[in-house]
């Protein structure tokens, strides 16, 4: 393994990074928030249009960069420092590679190239708040969430025209669903909703992957309030909305959403090391300046030792994140693991940071507590920590009982 960055991939880092520190700051990212959008139209284009950031993981043949997991994971590490509220999560990690994975090469090359070029935004919606359970981080996505001859979530039916023909979209034939989905990141604002259904009867449910547009008719979308602002989320109602099936009818779907779980876990990772570094920045910066007692609080060996034991913590956080995103670039899934210690970095990072703030770091005036909320989003979201390395050690054979021979 070479651990060192490529040119192209640290001007990847560099491009990004100079161009987030003009456009998203502090007051551009409060006021993007505030909007029912939840973020800046704006600042997505500049990121396609002058670094193609949308289309960085998207093959060139389909009107992207190219790149790898490993350069999106990175992208993300500077999304993350800024907390920048974007549709990169939603849109390129989870629902973009399950196109790619899953979809036709028609579905492919009529959606793809808009994605890569920032004019489409999507999101994934799975049922309930399983979305940790569906992308196979904390249990087997093979459970009640994907069906199980159970009703719930958005079930799917197949209708056909009156002489059995006709297309997803032709009057009264393809696919059908109805139900609802609580928690979809960027749901009330994404031109597509990527929707995991349950098809079949109650003794042979599966799931299924459909394509929704977003204004189609009998979609219903409301923004949810979310303990982290800067990761909107909205609430789906699906009233028999004529849906297209992705990809053929035998596709592989849990394999493709686990798949696409391992290298999400990869980029949350970076992103949450990217907050976790920047959250442990802000705090050097303000107990060098603070003084107490004549005296710098900076000064003072209780609080260099905590900051140091921070520093270590995201030190060890950043380096794993960097291996997960390399390893999943050369077929190896440890994105799970990463993603559990870039999320107990994050947290310490920044409960430290508002601790250490002091009075000011409970206040909504200052930044300290968007980090903390980030950290507990994201714990929501993805983890449990706990329950994402018992999962990892699961399905590593660690707990498995061997016979001893006597």
């Amino acid at each position: 393994m070479d651990a060192r960055f490529t040119a192209e991939q640290d001007g990847i880092r560099r491009a990004l990074r100079e161009l987030l520190h003009k456009r998203c700051g502090v007051e551009e990212l409060r006021a993007a928030v505030d909007t029912p959008a939840g973020h800046d139209p704006a600042l997505w284009t500049a990121l396609a249009e002058q670094l193609g950031l949308p289309g960085i993981a998207v093959p060139d043949a389909l009107g992207g960069v190219g790149c790898s997991v490993t350069e999106l994971a990175l992208a993300c590490e500077e999304t993350g420092r800024v907390l920048a509220p974007t549709p990169l999560l939603a849109t390129c990690v989870l629902a973009a590679p399950l196109i790619l994975a899953l979809g036709t090469p028609a579905q492919r090359a009529a959606l793809l190239p808009r994605i890569a070029a920032g004019t489409l935004t999507a999101a994934l919606a799975v049922p309930g708040t399983a979305l940790a359970a569906a992308l196979a981080l904390t249990c087997g996505n093979t459970g009640d969430w994907a069906g199980g001859g159970r009703a719930g979530g958005v079930q799917a039916r197949r209708v056909a025209d009156a002489d059995g023909s006709g297309g997803a979209y032709a009057p009264g034939g393809g696919w059908r669903l109805y139900g609802q989905v609580d928690q979809v990141l960027d749901g009330h604002r994404a031109g597509l909703l990527v929707v995991a259904a349950h098809a079949g009867g109650f003794a042979r449910s599966r799931t299924l992957v459909f394509l929704v547009p977003g204004d189609a008719e009998g979609v219903v979308r409301v923004r949810q309030t979310s303990l982290d602002a800067t990761r909107p989320q909205g609430r789906i109602q699906l009233r028999d909305v004529r849906a297209e099936l992705l990809g053929d009818d035998g596709g592989d779907v849990l394999g493709a959403l686990a798949a696409v779980g391992d290298a999400a876990a990869t980029a949350v990772a970076c992103e949450a090391v990217g907050a976790a570094g920047r959250a442990l920045e802000q705090t050097v910066e303000y107990v060098r300046q603070r003084e107490q007692f004549g005296r710098a609080v900076g000064s003072f060996q209780a609080v260099k030792h905590r900051l140091a034991d921070v520093h270590v913590q995201v030190q060890a956080a950043r380096s794993a994140a960097y291996y997960a995103a390399w390893a999943a670039a050369n077929g190896e899934g440890v994105g799970g693991l990463a993603l559990a210690q870039a999320l107990e970095a994050l947290r310490t990072a920044a409960a430290e940071g508002i601790q250490l703030h002091g009075g000011i770091g409970f206040t909504w005036e200052h930044q300290a507590h968007l980090y903390f909320k980030r950290a507990a989003g994201d714990d929501l979201l993805f983890g449990p920590v706990h329950r994402l390395r018992a999962y990892a050690a699961e399905a590593a054979g660690l707990f498995t009982k061997k016979e001893v021979a006597v």
